[in-house]
């Protein structure tokens, strides 16, 4: 064994944000390579998303109109696509609660390698795994009925804001990840938390349709916000409130959402990283 082979425990290498980037490139790179070798988690993802489709647009599309007539299934497939990128913290927060549980992040910390580079690989490998999840996703939504409306620029700034939700929605997976000590726990836990949040939207159902205590909820829902920008974004059918900042300007809404969630998650995510025992 050389000295090259020899880890350096508690260690970090020097080399900049260069250093940062290609170490996390590298990261995520591994996390890629077991997309193939464990099929079935990608496989999964996308059955659980097409089942919802199939299930609203044939079940229950046409027992939900919508006001001003258009397609109902050309309301639902953007929730479908919110609703994806939402759940995608859960995927994080099992992937990083079972490296924990084997040893792969004590190993990582024990390398002379950057401290960012576990955290920021598994963000853009997310990002990467939830970009096929979601062309697969839109090609089953055009089987059904679902068309884009908008532009070509429009339609990928459309897709564009779902991959920004996913980078931010991945920090909380992190943090989660790194809290909970099972991956069950992490999996329930992601449920709990995503559930409420994807429901009480605009995902399946137009908020005017709601109780008037939980419209303002619903409306200022980083979920529904999401919804509508990608809605308006590609010509789809968008009944929601006449009047109010998130009806007017959901694509900022939007951003300003996924600016602070990063914003919070994020820094918490790195402190409970930092703060684990070797």
């Amino acid at each position: 064994m050389t000295s090259r082979d020899v880890p350096v425990s508690g260690v970090a290498p020097t080399g900049g944000l260069r250093r940062e980037i290609t170490d996390g490139l590298i990261v995520a790179g591994r996390n890629l390579k077991r997309v193939p070798r464990i099929p079935e988690l990608a496989v999964f993802a996308i059955i659980q998303s097409i089942v919802f489709v199939v299930l609203f647009a044939f079940v229950f599309g046409g027992a939900i109109p919508l006001e001003g007539g258009g397609s109902y299934r050309e309301f639902l497939l953007p929730g479908i696509f919110a609703q994806t990128v939402a759940f995608a913290s859960i995927t994080t927060a099992i992937g990083m609660t079972d490296d924990v549980n084997k040893g792969i992040i004590d190993r990582f910390r024990s390398l002379p390698m950057a401290r960012s580079a576990v955290l920021t690989g598994r963000t853009v490998f997310d990002l990467v795994y939830q970009t096929g999840i979601l062309a697969v996703l839109m090609v089953a939504g055009l089987a059904v009925g679902w068309r884009v409306r908008g532009s070509v620029p429009e339609f990928f700034a459309g897709v564009a804001l779902l991959l920004t939700f996913v980078f931010a929605m991945s920090w909380v997976g992190v943090l989660i990840g790194l809290t909970v000590r099972t991956v069950e726990s992490a999996n329930q836990l992601g449920f709990t938390v995503l559930f409420p949040l994807t429901f009480v939207s605009n995902v399946f159902v137009p908020t005017e349709s709601l109780p008037g205590w939980l419209r303002p909820i619903a409306e200022w829902n980083p979920v529904s916000t999401l919804t509508a920008a990608t809605r308006d974004l590609w010509g789809n059918p968008n009944p929601y409130a006449a009047e109010g900042f998130p009806a007017e300007h959901p694509v900022w809404l939007t951003l300003g959402w996924v600016v602070l969630i990063v914003a919070v998650f994020a820094p918490l995510g790195v402190r409970r990283y930092r703060s684990m025992s070797r």
